[in-house]
């Protein structure tokens, strides 16, 4: 039975599911959420430390395709996969602009970012994913072998890695080219 049913047939399931969630998971929500609430709120950093979360949320999405699907074999195509979803997010998506009011300052070469409850959402999908398809796969340690399930499960992966990354070099492209009009002025 998938987990969403079993949710919807028996709702009261969800108490067994998180007493059988180790502690460190919760400990790892808590520090996603802080992260997240930070996102929320107007910041200026400088550009390097926001590489952090793309490189954080891809190692949790890779971390959920090893620990799901690592045992059946097909690990390399997987990854494959994972690789070319992230690829053509990040292509598509780079080309976006960067969150509006976002600005480079030269000066104290700083990213100022507004608050968006985007990247919550964002941080949100990753973690609960990783987190249901474990318990999924817990419950059904079968379908980790069910090539479908594993290609949809990595492609979704695949998608929001790059996504983050997409978002990063919007930014970083803003700062080039905010760093390039000054040079030449």
């Amino acid at each position: 039975m998938l987990l969403t049913q079993l949710l919807i047939q028996h709702p009261e399931a969800i108490i067994d599911i998180v007493r059988g969630t180790p502690a460190w998971v919760g400990a790892l929500l808590a520090a996603l959420l802080v992260l997240g609430i930070s996102a929320t709120r107007e910041r200026a950093m400088p550009l390097g430390r926001l590489v952090l979360l793309p490189i954080a949320m891809t190692g949790l999405a890779l971390w959920g395709v090893q620990s799901a699907f690592g045992s059946t074999g097909h690990l390399a195509a997987l990854l494959a996969l994972w690789a070319l979803c992230a690829a053509a997010t990040m292509a598509v998506g780079s080309r976006l602009a960067a969150p509006r009011g976002t600005r480079w300052n030269a000066a104290t070469r700083t990213v100022h970012l507004p608050g968006s409850w985007a990247t919550m959402g964002l941080i949100l999908a990753v973690f609960l994913m990783k987190y249901g398809i474990g318990v999924q796969l817990a419950m059904e340690p079968a379908l980790a072998h069910d090539a479908g399930f594993a290609a949809a499960v990595t492609a979704l992966y695949g998608l929001l890695s790059g996504f983050f990354a997409a978002r990063l070099l919007s930014i970083v492209r803003l700062a080039r080219g905010a760093s390039l009009q000054i040079q030449h002025a």
